[in-house]
């Protein structure tokens, strides 16, 4: 009898540990009570990385139980341990760290010359065989309406000099797009892009020893962690064909970039000559920003976002069109995949491509969509 009982037991436990339970937490500073948005959650048994939404929020799947870490650049890294996270929508409060280091570093060297160690040091360790499992996704915007959203769960093998191949596990469209413009929304090449994060394509402009006659260079410490530095790249009143601004976070121990982002001010844009040329496009908006992970022993593509707006100049009529790109990765693994060469998407973006569903993989993604972004997506679905 006491055989039976106990065997009840454990096979009760071992159900309790299989089944799978939804985890939702909501990141805040501690004294602001606000939101903190891109802030990493790891769950420690299984390694996954997800990031905080503008709200602050992060869900996730486990079964069994699971402490959990919390970071972010700017914040105290907290561990919460697995018995506080039975509460839905758990929140987290981190405390800034406030050490206000603000000043210009003084360097012997330049800063464009320590732009190429650190790019060229982050590119070589990024220059080995592995593979990205990415949560993708992309909204259009036509006339400042939204018109389609596209989002996949991809996988990206990483081959020599940072070349990529790319199989799509499930993925699913939704809109109508008018036939005249549908040419011009064919969306991010994702291979491209990402090969561009991992080769850091967009600083060339930056490493060409005319550099300096079109940009200012200025390092400072970060406000608020003393082991990381920023380089601030703006172009010169002078200059004639610069027009973005940089922003580069960086270990300058490790010599790695662990963020940057490049965008154009609408002082920028008005130095710009309007083309009116049928068929010419005018940027009207441009913002990269891509944030790379270093845990002590993988370094790798973290996750990106990229809006791009131009008009578009047609025979009869200007349209604006936007386009908005997230990635957020949400596996890394060091084997290479084995995969027939007719399941490689040679295709440039998910936008045709028929949808595949098999699981709610949004919901599992690494990066939780806001009340508004799932409002814009319903929206979308039903237009089918």
């Amino acid at each position: 009898m006491r055989k039976l009982l106990l065997l009840f037991v454990v096979l009760s436990t071992m159900n309790v540990f299989s089944q799978e339970t939804e985890y939702s937490i909501l990141v805040k500073d501690i004294e602001t009570l606000q939101p903190i948005e891109n802030a990493t959650v790891v769950v420690l048994k299984t390694k996954q990385v997800l990031l905080a939404n503008e709200d602050g929020k992060v869900t996730f799947v486990l079964s069994g139980g699971s402490n959990v870490q919390v970071s972010e650049m700017n914040y105290e890294e907290v561990t919460l341990r697995w018995a506080v996270l039975k509460e839905n929508e758990f929140v987290v409060y981190i405390k800034n760290k406030k050490e206000n280091l603000d000043e210009v570093v003084v360097s012997q060297q330049n800063p464009q010359k320590i732009l190429q160690k650190i790019v060229s040091n982050s590119k070589q360790k990024l220059n080995f065989p592995y593979r990205l499992k990415v949560y993708v996704r992309e909204f259009f915007m036509l006339d400042n309406q939204y018109s389609y959203y596209n989002d996949g769960l991809v996988n990206f093998q990483f081959n020599k000099n940072n070349t990529t191949t790319l199989l799509v596990e499930q993925n699913r469209s939704y809109g109508l797009l008018e036939t005249d413009i549908s040419a011009d929304l064919k969306g991010y090449n994702l291979n491209n892009i990402m090969e561009n994060y991992s080769n850091f394509k967009y600083f060339e402009p930056l490493l060409d020893t005319k550099a300096k006659k079109q940009y200012d260079f200025t390092t400072k410490g970060h406000p608020t962690n003393k082991g990381i530095y920023i380089m601030s790249v703006s172009p010169l009143d002078k200059a004639k064909e610069a027009i973005d601004n940089f922003e580069i976070i960086y270990d300058p121990e490790k010599k790695l970039i662990l963020e940057f982002t490049v965008s154009v001010t609408p002082a920028n844009l008005d130095k710009m000559e309007d083309q009116t040329k049928i068929g010419s496009r005018n940027i009207t908006k441009s913002f990269v920003k891509v944030n790379y992970r270093w845990d002590g022993k993988e370094y790798y593509v973290l996750s990106s976002n990229e809006e791009i707006g131009y008009d578009i100049i047609l025979k009869d009529k200007t349209k604006n069109i936007q386009v908005r790109n997230s990635f957020v990765t949400t596996g890394f693994n060091r084997q290479n995949f084995t995969y027939k060469e007719s399941d490689v998407f040679k295709e440039k973006s998910l936008f045709n491509k028929k949808n595949k569903i098999l699981t709610n993989y949004w919901d599992t993604s690494g990066f939780t969509a806001t009340d508004e972004e799932k409002a814009i997506i319903a929206s979308l679905e039903y237009k089918l």
